[in-house]
């Protein structure tokens, strides 16, 4: 909790305030005006850098049925808000957006996602066939590893926090565990695109202080195949995992207790005027409220370590001074080591949580 509360306080404050260099004082020569200019033109920006790191952003533009609108042919489409998501800008830098059809970009955590799912598909499915071919034997670490896994959380998890629950809640704990676990692990190691092109620059002379390739300049291609970005880091993610949670509250309420769930939601024994002001907090509020506790938890957590080593990391380039790389070195190699802890600790509260909140409804209380 302290971590998460500095960390958002810092990632606030940096976007209040735009980094930028001090004015002079009045009365100033011109050449220490000029050399103020080329300062700030070279300075770090981590307020940039933040948001480039953090913020999604379309790597391959895919919009069916639609039609490109330039905003130098068509400003009224530009007048509400022409920095939107869906804005791009061609090579002789001008402004479009798609009109019309169905918006399908492929964005960095779109396609995270994508490598997500392939993981899961490649680790899983021939682990099943290999365990399915003989039960009874031992088929190597690989497969051991994967079968220890899933009957952890199959007994532990699920079994134990569920009323007798049917293979459908426990493969939606098991699904939910791997993607969460996956997702937050795989979102700590930079994107390909984006190291490629730095050691570029460095080779030819062409980075300076502050400068960081934005996604635009990278290859497409790379950023497919490795992306970099923390699927778990985006609210429309996190609340769709918390969605199918608090559906699934539902759906086993009436499951199991079949329409009685209806009034069974109260415990038993409540006198009727608590019961009439106990009803919508127990069947609406508490399912939609303990859905949205597991939105923010998993989308808090995974956001503050990523703006703690970015922010630790800006330090180097902020100060400049010759021991700051030892402590912004030192600071984010522990931090690292505890962020490879929390990708597994907030994927197993999670699923520990959705399966206590789905056991609870499964039977009155």
């Amino acid at each position: 909790m302290p971590k998460r509360i500095i960390s958002l306080i810092l990632f606030a404050s940096f976007l209040a305030v735009p980094l930028a260099a001090e004015d002079g004082p009045e009365g100033a020569h011109s050449e220490h005006a000029e050399s103020a200019d080329h300062k700030e033109e070279h300075s770090f920006d981590l307020q940039a850098l933040l948001v480039h790191h953090l913020m999604d952003s379309v790597i391959i533009e895919w919009q069916p049925m639609g039609t490109r609108v330039y905003q130098d042919e068509k400003p009224e489409a530009f007048a509400a808000n022409p920095y939107r998501r869906y804005t791009f800008k061609d090579e002789q830098g001008r402004l479009y957006k798609y009109e019309g059809g169905l918006p399908l970009h492929i964005t960095r955590r779109v396609s995270m996602m994508f490598i997500v799912a392939f993981l899961m598909l490649i680790i899983f499915i021939p682990a099943a066939r290999k365990i399915s071919s003989n039960p009874y034997r031992v088929q190597g670490r690989f497969a051991n590893a994967v079968e220890a896994l899933v009957q952890y959380l199959r007994k532990d998890i699920a079994e134990a926090n569920m009323h007798h629950p049917t293979p459908g809640y426990v493969g939606y704990i098991i699904t939910a565990f791997v993607f969460i676990f996956l997702s937050n692990l795989l979102g700590l190691f930079p994107p390909f695109g984006e190291m490629v092109l730095m050691a570029k620059q460095l080779v030819t002379g062409a980075h300076h202080l502050g400068n960081h390739p934005a996604v635009g300049e990278t290859d497409p291609a790379l950023l497919m195949i490795w992306p970099g970005i923390t699927v778990t880091g985006d609210i429309a993610v996190t609340m769709s995992l918390a969605g199918i949670t608090t559906l699934l509250i539902w759906v086993a309420g009436f499951h199991y207790q079949g329409y009685k769930f209806i009034w069974h939601v109260v415990p038993a024994g409540v006198p009727w005027p608590l019961y009439l002001l106990l009803w919508p907090i127990e069947f609406l509020v508490g399912p939609l409220a303990k859905g949205f506790a597991l939105t923010i938890r998993l989308l808090a957590n995974m956001t503050a370590g990523h703006v703690l080593l970015l922010v630790i990391a800006g330090f180097i380039f902020k100060f400049q001074t010759w021991w700051m790389p030892i402590v912004s070195v030192t600071g984010m190699t522990a931090l690292y080591v505890l962020e490879l802890l929390v990708a597994l600790l907030q994927a197993f509260i999670f699923t520990l949580l959705s399966a206590i909140f789905i056991g609870l409804s499964m039977h009155r209380h």
